[in-house]
């Protein structure tokens, strides 16, 4: 589980990825989600709805440490503009961020924010979200070609212990149910949306790389957001 947290978030201290880490990544998706809610509902009553839902969109940040907006905005810098292959790899690769990314990260935190505005604080939805949303993630990692030679994500796919994450899909079930039509809906809609964003790394790279599996699953919580919500 520690290696998990510390590929999905800032803590956990350094560690080696492995495949075993993947049956963990839903399960420390909801800790997420469900740490997130807490702070939505107790900023809720602290401060208007707007308010409250930037302090959300500031605390997923904090506690990702942007390494999933990083992703995001190297994916868009990368899989948007035309170019070829072995260039746009070049492009994620670069920790510059030019137009694409800017403009895509700008955007998705504008969606995320106006979306929590709208909803009534729950718990129970973003755990499941982000329970899914890291799920997704582990799933690509296990079915989908790695696109570069080598690199930090590619140690998911060595051969290891691989467990199925039945701990992960069950409390992501549980949370789902729990939160009945809104977390139904965002979760589907999350599925699609995070599978667009592969599907597109695949035709246009051959395959995933670590940015592109959290450009995944920053949209896909974006658009179970915005389905949540309307």
């Amino acid at each position: 589980m520690r290696r998990a947290i510390a590929f999905l978030t800032p803590f956990g201290g350094a560690a080696v990825p492995s495949p075993s880490a993947l049956a963990w990544f839903p399960v420390v998706g909801a800790a997420m989600g469900l740490s997130l809610g807490a702070i939505w509902w107790a900023a809720d009553r602290l401060w208007a709805a707007p308010v409250a839902a930037a302090v959300v969109v500031a605390a997923d940040l904090a506690l990702t440490g942007m390494l999933h907006l990083d992703g995001l905005v190297d994916s868009a810098d990368g899989l948007l503009p035309p170019m070829e292959t072995d260039r746009r790899l070049e492009v994620m690769s670069d920790p510059a961020a030019g137009a694409f990314g800017v403009g895509t990260a700008v955007a998705v935190l504008l969606l995320r924010w106006s979306s929590l505005a709208t909803l009534t604080p729950s718990p129970v939805l973003l755990g499941a979200l982000w329970c899914a949303s890291r799920l997704a993630m582990a799933e690509f990692t296990r079915t989908v070609p790695y696109a570069r030679p080598t690199g930090l994500a590619s140690a998911f796919r060595t051969p290891g212990r691989r467990r199925l994450p039945v701990a992960g899909i069950a409390l992501g079930a549980a949370l789902t149910a729990a939160g009945a039509g809104d977390a139904i809906v965002g979760v589907a809609v999350l599925a699609l949306a995070a599978v667009a964003v592969m599907a597109l790394a695949v035709r246009r790279l051959g395959g995933f790389t670590g940015d592109v599996l959290g450009a995944a699953g920053v949209v896909g919580e974006t658009a179970g957001l915005l389905a949540a919500a309307a």
